[in-house]
């Protein structure tokens, strides 16, 4: 079932990500939810043992070190609470999944601080509470299922009138779409049926996930290394390898998905196999690559072959010292040996404002954020680089902070997680960051400061859309103030002017511009220029961020 959801749910990755409210080009709902999913599958099928209780504890315990996102740490919660509620147990039947649902539920509500309606938080409650009722019913956990999804789709299809941000856009909620693709996977297997394998977002999400491929290898080698690897020699099998089989009839009649991982592991370990009626996936690390492919190409042909040489990744690492790119954390003093009293984790996207945090005093730079969120499991092996008694993290995105906080409740250190949601924020509370004040006074100072600043973007969109009665045409760009679009104009720098003129008032006296990877510096200088004529009473800084996406990133003061 959890393998089957987790399909289906890669599958439409793209759907899930097209949902989202504003049409920025980086809403990664999909794409977040889809790698928290595919870290708990990754780990449930590190278990051999068929024991149900120590499949849900590892399934949760993936989930919970890969969360992503709101919804992706939101999805983790469902299902540690749904391991709870079945840990001491040899079998579901439909009242006990009912519970489990339900204790998933309770679980994911209390990790949310305020819980939001008309999220995927509803679209869960409302398939539990239908659990329950269609269990006292009948014992029939498929018919249950089948309720639960209907339900689920219901409740789906009513998150516009919970949230009127969505009805104005026109859209459902992203995480509870994502949802309702889990379970279609589950009642198709239930029901003993395959989801249809093709569907139109394939392509597309196929690219996207092997987009991710890079990303996928440097954690792995970063995981080798945290075990133990002190050297390309210690690696034995140097090749990350991932591909899929379209199965042939004629050349694999009689397939057994079991049989193939067996044969498998004779060349290479963290192997994943996962199948249906007519392709394979395969993960393996292997050296002699030809045995695995020989092996596959008895089944069917192969496709979406994906190979990195994990040696080469290695030593890239092993060169930048520790640091690394997006996901994981570039440390500023990681070979220091003697305890700190403070640690201090932030995230930036882009090597300017990595370089500009690193200047303010963070001793671990995530990279990552509107592109894509770290996971929690990023920011416990970013504490666990550092020396220090205590740590402070600044997310410096709002889809970034629950996955934090989770992160704080498994560190062994006493942790406080400064809610900033954009980098403004993350640097004005690092400027009043006191090595000598306690965790308390720096969680107070620090808090003040993200609140004093104020804080824009300028992006683009990807779609047509209208919201706050605005209507924006794909392509044309944004200024975004206070998570609301209040300039837009097809030229970048009009819109820029537009935002500013929003953003700065009589008591302004500083306006810091981040321009970005497709600005040049002279272009940012212009600009400052001209922004210090139209407002002769403020002082313009201006810094390269080299931030993707966002041309310019601003704070007034």
């Amino acid at each position: 079932m959890i393998q089957e959801g987790a399909k289906n749910l890669t599958k439409h990755v793209k759907t899930v990500d097209s949902l989202n409210v504003f049409p920025v080009p980086d809403g990664d709902t999909g794409t977040n939810m889809n790698l928290s999913f595919t870290s708990g599958v990754n780990e449930m099928n590190k278990v051999s043992a068929q024991d149900i209780s120590q499949v849900a504890k590892a399934l949760s315990r993936g989930l919970l070190m890969g969360a992503r996102g709101n919804s992706g740490v939101i999805l983790s919660q469902l299902f540690r609470g749904f391991g709870k509620a079945i840990e001491e147990e040899d079998a579901i039947d439909s009242k006990l999944f009912a519970k489990a649902l339900r204790h998933g539920v309770e679980t994911a509500y209390k990790a949310v601080m305020k819980p939001v309606e008309g999220t995927i938080l509803t679209v869960s409650k409302d398939a539990a509470e239908k659990a329950d009722k269609a269990a006292r019913q009948t014992d029939d956990i498929t018919e249950v299922m089948a309720q639960v999804l209907e339900e689920a789709k219901a409740s789906l299809q009513r998150t516009p009138d919970l949230l009127p941000v969505l009805k104005q856009v026109g859209v459902v909620d992203s995480g509870g779409q994502g949802l309702v693709y889990v379970y279609e996977g589950f009642l198709a297997v239930l029901k003993g049926e395959s989801l249809p394998e093709h569907h139109e977002d394939d392509v597309e999400d196929r690219e996207a996930i092997n987009e991710n491929k890079e990303e996928h290898v440097r954690d792995e080698v970063a995981e080798m290394m945290q075990s133990g690897v002190l050297s390309v020699e210690d690696i034995e099998f140097g090749y990350c390898t991932e591909f899929m089989v379209r199965l042939s009839p004629e050349r694999a009649p009689l397939f057994n998905e079991q049989q193939f991982r067996q044969q498998l592991t004779q060349f290479g370990d963290s192997l994943l196999v996962i199948s249906d009626d007519e392709l394979v996936k395969v993960h393996i690390h292997a050296e002699e690559l030809y045995k695995v492919m020989e092996l596959a190409q008895r089944f069917g042909d192969l496709t979406n072959i994906k190979i990195e040489n994990m040696r080469e990744q290695f030593i890239a690492i092993k060169d930048k010292e520790g640091s690394s790119k997006q996901g994981q954390a570039t440390t500023v003093e990681n070979e220091e040996t003697e305890q700190k009293e403070y640690g201090l984790i932030t995230v930036a996207m882009g090597q300017g404002i990595e370089d500009i945090f690193t200047s303010l005093g963070a001793d671990v730079v995530i990279q990552g954020g509107q592109t894509m969120n770290p996971s929690t499991e990023d920011f416990v092996n970013a504490a666990k680089q550092m020396n220090a008694q205590k740590i402070m993290i600044l997310p410096n995105n709002s889809n970034i902070i629950l996955a934090a906080e989770q992160a704080g409740e498994l560190i062994d250190v006493p942790v406080v997680v400064i809610p900033t949601k954009n980098v403004p924020q993350g640097m004005a509370s690092l400027l009043s960051y006191n090595p000598t004040l306690s965790l308390e006074e720096n969680r107070e100072a620090m808090n003040q400061a993200k609140d004093h600043v104020k804080a824009g973007q300028v992006t683009y969109a990807v779609r047509d859309t209208e919201i706050d009665g605005v209507h924006i045409s794909k392509d044309d760009f944004m200024g975004l103030y206070n998570g609301k679009i209040v300039a837009t104009d097809k030229d970048r720098d009009e819109t820029l002017r537009k935002l500013i003129a929003q953003l700065c008032d009589e008591e302004s006296e500083i306006l810091t511009l981040i321009y970005g990877e497709d600005v040049t510096e002279e272009e940012a200088e212009t600009l400052a220029e001209d922004i210090e004529q139209a407002y002769e009473e403020i002082e313009v800084e201006i810094h390269k961020g080299d931030q993707p996406l966002y041309p310019f990133i601003l704070a007034v003061e």
